[in-house]
């Protein structure tokens, strides 16, 4: 299921931005860090991009989003160096 997923996310970058914009890797989670009300922090997957302090995450609705994100994050950095 995630192949076929990842091989049709491929294809739309390709098709949709262009060949260029094609990523080497694509991780899959389970879970965005989402405000209670339901809007995805987009500041927290920024920090998180570029290795600065998360900060306030009380209007998080689950941590374990976070958690999970980073560990992809950083088995992403791995295959990089």
């Amino acid at each position: 299921m995630t192949d076929l997923l990842r091989s049709q996310v491929v294809e739309t970058i390709r098709t949709q931005i262009g060949p260029i914009a094609t990523p080497q890797s694509i991780h899959f989670v389970s879970k965005l860090p989402k405000t209670r009300s339901g809007k995805i922090m987009r500041r927290l997957l920024k920090a998180m991009a570029s290795n600065e302090k998360i900060g306030d995450v009380s209007t998080l609705e689950d941590g374990a989003a976070v958690s999970e994100i980073q560990s992809a994050f950083d088995e992403l950095k791995k295959q990089i160096q």
